[in-house]
């Protein structure tokens, strides 16, 4: 039995007469402990496919499992950080990331709830800014903020739904080592979404493509042979990261190539207008077309 798994899914949207679907027959599964990264091009439906493992969307056929059994809605076991940080902005770090602990622990006492908040805005290297507000904060301390809440909650499995994309590339690799040293120290089943190829062959410990869209599934996998920890600063003298780069990009390029190959192209007609005849009203000015602006200097009255 698979830890987390998608068997059969498909997605659809619209009214009946008049159906998209999104999703196509998704089979995937993840087992307990285990780094998988789902890349994919945008507009493919990676966030639908993340909020389906999230428990927040249903899937309209098929299944959705965790430790075997269906998912029936969001709940802490399920911790999924998002590409937005979704911070409450009236609320400090420590404020946000005790919002979600009372939620989840009620049963803690003040001191346990002030610990565990403790430890990991630590983890995340926020402690020095637990006190500041969201937009007291760069982009990278702000994904830290919503990495801190969400691991908070003690989460089984870790859903990231592209949260590095919109950093700079030094805080980007920076939460990237974050990550894998929590991932690598706590054990938790991980699945990340991303558009980045290097960062998915660096993190993860298999990847799977999603096609293009609409009626995206998922492709093959590629299973990723390196020991761990990778250290960045050598992949690109690594034999086996340049070949499976090479292999995961010309792949993905093909799947780009081949859907603007059957895109239909789309013939749009224009009505037929014709401009009213137009007739200045009486006792109004009429212009010319032609007009001239004179620089002349103006005369004082």
């Amino acid at each position: 039995m698979s830890y987390l798994e998608l068997k059969d899914v498909s997605v659809s949207f619209g009214p009946a007469s008049n159906r998209t679907e999104v999703l196509s027959n998704l089979n995937l599964k993840v087992e307990e402990n285990e780094f998988v990264a789902v890349i994919g091009f945008s507009g493919a439906g990676k966030s639908t496919l993340m909020s389906l493992l999230a428990g927040l969307q249903e899937p309209t056929n098929g299944e959705v499992l965790f430790k075997g059994k269906p998912i029936k809605g969001p709940g802490p076991d399920l911790g999924i950080m998002f590409q937005n940080y979704s911070l409450l902005p009236w609320l400090s770090v420590n404020d946000n990331v005790k919002l979600a602990v009372n939620k989840v622990f009620p049963e803690l006492s003040k001191k346990e709830v002030d610990e565990k908040i403790h430890n990991y805005v630590e983890m995340v290297r926020l402690d020095h800014a637990g006190d500041k507000k969201p937009h007291e904060l760069s982009g990278g301390m702000r994904q830290r903020a919503s990495l801190a809440r969400t691991l908070s909650l003690d989460p089984e499995v870790l859903l990231l739904d592209e949260p590095l994309s919109a950093l700079d590339a030094l805080t980007r690799s920076e939460l990237q080592d974050q990550i894998l040293n929590i991932w690598e120290r706590d054990k938790r089943t991980v699945v990340m979404i991303t558009n980045d190829v290097d960062e998915a062959v660096l993190m993860a410990d298999r990847i799977v493509p999603l096609t293009m869209g609409p009626k995206a599934t998922l492709a093959d996998e590629f299973i990723v042979n390196m020991e761990r920890p990778r250290d960045r600063h050598t992949l690109n003298d690594h034999p086996e990261f340049m070949r499976l780069k090479a292999e995961i990009t010309r792949f993905m390029m093909n799947l780009n190539k081949e859907a603007k190959s059957l895109a239909k192209p789309v013939n749009t007609s224009m009505p037929d207008i014709a401009p009213k005849d137009f007739t200045v009203p009486s006792g109004r000015p009429q212009f010319s077309r032609n007009f001239k602006i004179s620089a002349s200097p103006s005369t004082p009255s």
